[in-house]
This record gives structure tokens, C-alpha cells and sequence, in this order.
């Protein structure tokens, strides 16, 4: 049995209990009372109540603490230190009754991630990390995949959607990643899908656009697992850069430079 950090158990408690509350709520899906944020960005009352209930476990657990949530942003604390919650990540696929989400939580301390945890309820998968202390699956350790060449490669990325993200440049990134790999994913939870790529399911991962709370406890996730963590185009802050590539560390590179190629070339015909 793996012994959790007193940080890490208090995540994990308020995950788990978050994600009673999102099953009994996927198990009536069509019933739930649904809002519209945005295009294409629906807020449920479950992916409130969720927010709710963390705010209120991490909060009493933890009460010097500040908060950075999805919903309600940023709630400062006493302390130099914080959680980012997304209290569901993966509302779409939720919505549509795909069981495929999941809760992420992360601890930063002193401008720096700590522990993270995602947990999806559904199947009981329970990611979790301690900075120094490694990745796991449940009370499995974690390694990112030992896979060498692109050709074996497979690999998730983020797609824009209604009234976000650049589609053109999405399209050429795809092009010059689909003809030197093995496959190409989108399952629509930035946050399991960094966890799978520290479990080696995925043996990389790309996306633009997503908030700190969207990538936080993967950030750590795959770093202890012992991938590689960027922004596409080389920086060292994923967490706030507008972008994230995360790989194992023999195939972070070729997949960021193919990336970046969709980018030069669309240079070069401008």
C-alpha cells in the first residue's frame, strides 16, 4: 500500500466526494438543468455543485489556503500557497453521457505545483502525484510509455470548437503529425488526457488554449512519471503559457518540432 502525503489524502478526499456527487448526476444525465456559458461551453449544476463541495473539503482541510477555480476564479488565502480545481473537466462528454471526465486538483506553493490529483469516478481511476515523490494509478507507480520513434507514436491533442481556438492552424498541425505516427486521439479531457500520457497509455499530448486549473495536477503527473512538460513552441511555463506539448522525453521532441512546422510553414505562405 502506498502512503499518501497529508496534502495529498486531503485532495484526494474532497476529489472523491466531488465525484459521488458528478455520478449520481451522470446516471440522469438528460435530466440535468444545463446553461449556456459560451459557444459550445456548457456550465451543468453539477459541475457547480462539484465546485462547491471541493471549495468547501479543501477550504476546511487547508483554511490558509487561496483558490483558483474554473467557476468562481481566484479566492486568495492566507498562505503562499493555493489549489486549482476544475471541478469537471470534460463537461461535453458528461453532458452527452460519455464517461469520459474527470476532477483535477493541484497544489502550488510558493508559485510552484506540488501534488495533483484527477480522478474520474466513472471507472475509479484515482491519478496522483507528489512532487519528488513519484505518479500513480491508484497504489500503481507510474511510467510514461518507452516508446522511441514517432511511427509508434500515438498520440491526443485538443481541437478547437465553436467560436474558439485557431481551426486553420489546428488542421496543419495535424498534417504534419498524422503521416509520422500511429494514430491521433481527441478525447476531450485535457486533464485525463495528460494523466494517460504519465500512465503510457498516450505517448504524447498537445493543446492550446486551456486555463492553469485544465493542466496543473497533469503538469506534475507526467513529470514524476518521467515525461517532458512545455509550451508547443519550447517555453518552460505550461501552466500559464497558452499552450502544452507532454511526452515521453524521446519523442517530446520530434512531436514539437513537427508542431512547429505547421506553424513556419504557414509563415513561409504568408
Amino acid at each position: 500500500m502506498v502512503t499518501r502525503s497529508p496534502l495529498v489524502s486531503v485532495m484526494v478526499r474532497a476529489a472523491e466526494k466531488a465525484g459521488r456527487s458528478l455520478v449520481r448526476d451522470f446516471g440522469e444525465v438528460e435530466a440535468l438543468q444545463v446553461s449556456r456559458k459560451g459557444p459550445a461551453d456548457f456550465v451543468s449544476q453539477a459541475d457547480l455543485k462539484s465546485e462547491r463541495i471541493l471549495r468547501e473539503e479543501l477550504s476546511r482541510a487547508r483554511p490558509g489556503y487561496g483558490l483558483l477555480m474554473e467557476e468562481s476564479g481566484a479566492i486568495p488565502g492566507e498562505a503562499d500557497a493555493r489549489f486549482l480545481v476544475d471541478p469537471l473537466d470534460g463537461t461535453t462528454n458528461f453532458l452527452h453521457g460519455i464517461p469520459h471526465w474527470a476532477i483535477s486538483v493541484a497544489a502550488e506553493q510558493k508559485g510552484r505545483i506540488v501534488a495533483g490529483v484527477i480522478y474520474n469516478p466513472v471507472t475509479n481511476d484515482l491519478f496522483w502525484s507528489e512532487k519528488g515523490q513519484g505518479a500513480f494509478l491508484n497504489d500503481r507507480r507510474l511510467r510514461v510509455s518507452g516508446r522511441r520513434v514517432m511511427a509508434d507514436g500515438l498520440f491526443a491533442c485538443g481541437a478547437p470548437f465553436l467560436g474558439r481556438g485557431d481551426i486553420p492552424q489546428f488542421l496543419r498541425e495535424l498534417a504534419q503529425v498524422l503521416p509520422h505516427c500511429s494514430g491521433i486521439r481527441r478525447p476531450g479531457a485535457a486533464a485525463l488526457d495528460l494523466a494517460w500520457v504519465a500512465a503510457g497509455r498516450f505517448d504524447g499530448f498537445w493543446e492550446r488554449g486551456l486555463a492553469p486549473w485544465d493542466v496543473a495536477a497533469g503538469i506534475v503527473l507526467v513529470q514524476e512519471a518521467g515525461g517532458f512538460v512545455s509550451e508547443i513552441e519550447g517555453g518552460k511555463n505550461p501552466l500559464t503559457g497558452g499552450s502544452i506539448l507532454a511526452a515521453n522525453t524521446s519523442l517530446h521532441l520530434p512531436l514539437g518540432t513537427a508542431l512547429r512546422q505547421a506553424r513556419e510553414a504557414d509563415a513561409a505562405a504568408g
